[in-house]
């Protein structure tokens, strides 16, 4: 079956006993998805990619109606990148900069430390359906995005992981396959088994090669921890809640000045959404409408 038609899916797994919490994901769909809404050059969507991998596997981690957003924040020529996730394998994001790529790196591959540099931050704010949202910060500590994740769990929530991200990009821009996994180490592991789990990674071939093989995700997390067991599956779609309402909601939240400056330029208005790139036109007599009820 050819690897771009496979759905995009997640598993979640326990192994050792309940001793590690495991994740697969194949993003495919998704980031192609995203590449031809922002138009990314291939080095901005192996960063993008990345990105909305570890958050599509992050959201997994939530439970009913939670969210969360991720937010890299490099000094390189991408800038900033989004991804926003929820339980349920709904994603979408966008990059401030979608046209850079850059010459192969040492290794021959896409240069994503080039693009998001190896100064500035990843932050992950979750909204838990408590009043004040979670949020968790730690400086890039390479760039390439794979450790910095892993960085990020170590620090900021306190749990050993192993976190592999990949997307391989076609001649013609396109996505051939994405994916990744997190292995999460839990309390009660022996030196010796930690040590198998760091080898096992240590040795594990580039997550895309092993998706462009055609390998399930279960036997991709097989190669890390043999005795995986697959407790949970679920569809990763890419999701934008942006609707005319909400975007009226936002003008109107301008104000009547701003409005009429807009309404008086005489031509239609376009509002462009930052996540999923569809435009909403609106006419001067539309803009009227909604000066109108900014006075209710």
């Amino acid at each position: 079956m050819d690897q771009n038609n496979k759905q995009d899916r997640l598993i979640r797994g326990i192994a050792m006993g309940g001793k590690v919490r495991a994740f697969a994901v194949r993003t495919t769909q998704l980031v192609e998805e995203l590449r031809r809404r922002h138009d990314t050059y291939p080095t901005a969507t192996a960063a993008f990619g990345r990105t909305l991998t570890a958050a599509a596997m992050m959201g997994a981690m939530l439970k009913g109606e939670e969210k969360l957003t991720v937010q890299v924040k490099g000094d390189g020529p991408i800038g900033q990148i989004i991804a926003d996730a929820n339980a349920k394998g709904e994603v979408r994001g966008y990059v401030k900069n979608p046209h850079v790529h850059l010459p192969s790196n040492s290794q021959g591959k896409l240069d994503v430390r080039g693009v998001v540099g190896t100064e500035g931050f990843i932050h992950v704010t979750k909204d838990l359906g408590l009043k004040e949202p979670y949020r968790g910060s730690v400086p890039l500590i390479s760039g390439e995005l794979g450790e910095d994740f892993t960085y990020y769990f170590a620090v900021s929530e306190q749990t050993p992981s192993a976190v592999g991200l990949g997307v391989l990009v076609d001649v013609d821009n396109s996505v051939i396959v994405a994916g990744g996994f997190i292995i999460q180490l839990l309390p009660g592991l022996s030196d010796s088994e930690i040590d198998s789990i760091e080898n096992a990674v240590g040795q594990l071939p580039p997550v895309t090669a092993l998706l462009d093989q055609g390998l399930e995700l279960d036997e991709m997390l097989r190669w890390i921890v043999p005795d995986v067991q697959v407790l949970e599956e679920m569809d990763i779609v890419f999701s934008c809640n942006c609707s005319r309402e909400r975007v009226e909601r936002t003008l109107i939240s301008l104000g009547k000045k701003e409005l009429e400056e807009l309404r008086d330029e005489g031509k239609e208005t376009e509002v462009v959404c930052d996540f999923c790139n569809e435009p909403y036109l609106f006419t001067p007599e539309e803009l009227d409408e909604l000066i109108a009820q900014t006075e209710k």
